[in-house]
C-alpha cells in the first residue's frame, strides 16, 4: 500500500468516500458514479475515476484489480480478504483476520521485503449456486 499524502478534501471526493464507505458491494467505478451522481447530478464519470485512483494511491480505498474485468473499489482500506464469484462476479468480504505468517514465508523464499498481501477466494456465490 502506498504511503498516505496529504489530499485537498474537495466537496467531490468527500461525497466519493461518504458513499463507498456506505457499500459492502465493492462497486465498479462507473456503479459508483451512478450513485454519486444522485448527490452530485453535474459530477462526470472522469472525475470518478480521477479520484478513486488518487485515493487508492493514498491508501484511503482498496481497489481489487480482477484480471479481464473491470476493476471494483472497496472503502475498507485496511487488509482483508475477498471472495469473487466466477459466475457474476460479485465480491465479498471475508471476516478472517491476515495471516502475517504468509509475508514472512514469502520473505524468506524471495528477494522482497515483503509489506504486506492481498489474498481472494474465488468460488460461485450463494445466488448463482442456485441456477442451472
Amino acid at each position: 500500500m502506498a504511503a498516505s499524502k496529504l489530499l485537498r478534501n474537495t466537496r467531490q471526493r468527500k461525497v466519493i468516500l461518504e458513499e463507498l464507505a456506505k457499500l459492502t458491494s465493492h462497486p465498479t467505478a462507473d456503479e459508483l458514479y451512478e450513485i454519486v451522481r444522485k448527490r452530485l447530478p453535474r459530477i462526470s464519470l472522469g472525475t470518478i475515476y480521477r479520484n478513486l485512483e488518487l485515493l487508492t494511491d493514498n491508501g484511503q480505498v482498496m481497489k481489487l484489480d480482477q484480471a479481464g474485468g473491470r476493476a471494483r473499489f472497496d472503502g475498507k482500506s485496511e487488509n482483508h480478504y475477498h471472495a469473487r464469484c466466477v459466475r457474476c462476479g460479485k465480491v465479498l468480504d471475508v471476516s478472517a483476520e491476515p495471516i502475517k505468517a504468509i509475508e514472512r514465508a514469502a520473505g524468506k523464499i524471495s528477494d522482497f521485503n515483503v509489506t504486506g498481501h492481498r489474498l481472494e477466494f474465488v468460488g460461485i456465490c450463494s445466488g448463482c449456486n442456485g441456477k442451472a
